[in-house]
């Protein structure tokens, strides 16, 4: 069985409009820093991903920062991290978040929280994964990408045959559960990315 010991966390560098956005960012750092669990993230400390990291922080959890260079200081990459990779470029930012993770989790944000959520699909759809990916939909934020994605079926984009296999939570308390009912389910190559394509990274 595939225990999580490290998820990658995708989420806005700002706060949003909702107060329940920061709030449950928060709520997951101190349950994954409670349950030994490391975060992976995109290393800023602003907006959603600041309060995540710091409260992983605050909690006595181990956060792994990974930014690329252009981007430390418009982020303000968070100095407290245990560890902090500088990246060359995204597409570097990218795989290593990808190879450190056991999981994935969209927090709110915005076309770079989506875009990185996205990829993961693909790559799952596509049979180069098999992690688990989850949705955090706070409030309902997720819903009309949820929506999309069934109009996608339903016009056969997504043809039957492939697999579209996106968790999803209301809650923070539900994340942790749903990321390790599925990931029990995992083999452990399931978890590798085919070298051919981290060789293009």
């Amino acid at each position: 069985m595939n225990t999580i010991k490290t998820i990658c966390v995708y989420c806005g560098s700002g706060p949003g409009t909702n107060p329940h956005f920061i709030q449950s960012a928060v709520h997951l750092g101190k349950i994954m820093a409670e349950n030994g669990i490391g975060l992976v993230y995109g290393g800023g400390s602003i907006g959603l991903m600041g309060a995540v990291a710091k409260s992983v922080l605050e909690h006595g959890g181990h956060v792994t920062g990974i930014i690329p260079e252009f981007l430390t200081k418009r982020e303000n990459a968070l100095v407290g991290a245990q560890e902090l990779i500088v990246t060359h470029d995204m597409h570097e930012r990218k795989r290593l978040m990808f190879e450190r993770s056991d999981a994935f989790v969209a927090l709110p944000g915005g076309i770079g929280t989506l875009e990185e959520l996205v990829e993961q699909l693909t790559w799952q759809q596509l049979g180069r994964h098999s992690k688990p990916i989850l949705l955090a939909n706070i409030d309902g934020f997720w819903e009309p990408l949820l929506t999309l994605l069934i109009h996608m079926r339903t016009t056969a984009f997504i043809r039957p045959t492939l697999p579209l296999d996106v968790l999803t939570a209301d809650q923070t308390e539900d994340i942790l559960p749903r990321l390790r009912a599925a990931a029990a389910k995992t083999p452990d190559e399931g978890k590798k990315l085919a070298p051919d394509v981290a060789a293009r990274l």
